[in-house]
């Protein structure tokens, strides 16, 4: 395939993510801070709302009308990877925040093809911004303004000067190396817990410099991935495998990737 028409493939494909979200944030905002909100636990004892459910049925509705032949893969309904065309959905990350009217969950919706993401929109309504990319075609954000601005990591190039945030430090101790992560925090500036998608986010505009997760699903990050990578910055697990599927994540600027691995490395101390 030439790659003109593959430039032209991912921007139909970037299209239709944009739609699809606009679709998840009408759901979303309708039912954030909802009274009759309904609420199950999930057997990993993780939060789901009729939210969560209602955005991943009507997203995979529009795909089977739009994209028949693609698979899907959902936080809540599930599915199964065949090695080509795969939608990965997060119809809100951050239901807790969700459920305690704090405002910064989002839609993450991405296009992994051949294993590789190569499309990710992550709207976040209730911030009244959204975040998007295409292989190719650099990051993009919008804010409540409707203005578009291409996005780009910092140029800070030292741990002593960057700003790192993660989403829970509990979740070090059971998943990686609480003392490691703390290493990481010693040798940075300033540290934060932003969580979630957000964080990544703001590593992709440059707002700050790295974001690590201990444990991460799939659909967590495979538009994470492509929006910092095409904003300049690099995406890997917490071994340096550039993948979305490693079961943990750290996104950079880039320039810090390498030092902040080398503290990571020195996990599970007994």
């Amino acid at each position: 395939m030439a790659a003109s028409t593959v430039v032209t493939d991912r921007e139909d494909d970037l299209a239709l993510a944009r739609t699809l979200a606009d679709v998840a944030d009408t759901i979303t905002l309708s039912r954030f801070a909802a009274h009759d909100l309904r609420v199950d636990r999930k057997p990993d004892r993780t939060p789901v709302t009729d939210a969560d459910l209602a955005v991943e049925d009507a997203v995979r509705s529009e795909l089977a009308t739009r994209r028949p032949g693609d698979a899907v893969i959902g936080e809540e309904r599930g599915g199964t990877a065949t090695g080509g065309r795969a939608w990965m959905l997060d119809p809100i990350d951050g239901t807790k925040n969700f459920l305690r009217g704090v405002p910064a969950w989002a839609t993450l919706i991405a296009l992994v093809d051949g294993g590789r993401p190569v499309v990710g929109v992550i709207s976040a309504p209730a911030l009244c911004r959204r975040w998007w990319a295409a292989e190719g075609g650099g990051a993009h954000a919008c804010g409540a303004d409707g203005a578009v601005g291409t996005i780009a990591v910092s140029a800070v190039a030292e741990l002593g000067d960057a700003y790192v945030s993660t989403t829970d430090l509990g979740s070090w101790s059971r998943h990686w190396s609480r003392d490691t992560y703390l290493a990481l925090v010693d040798a940075c500036w300033e540290s934060r817990g932003f969580g979630d998608f957000w964080q990544h986010c703001l590593v992709a505009e440059g707002a700050i410099d790295l974001a690590a997760e201990p444990i991460v699903n799939p659909w967590d990050v495979a538009a994470v991935q492509v929006i910092v990578e095409q904003a300049g910055g690099r995406f890997t697990d917490l071994t340096g495998a550039p993948t979305h599927d490693g079961g943990n994540a750290l996104s950079s600027n880039g320039m810090l990737h390498t030092d902040a691995l080398a503290l990571l490395a020195l996990r599970r101390s007994p």
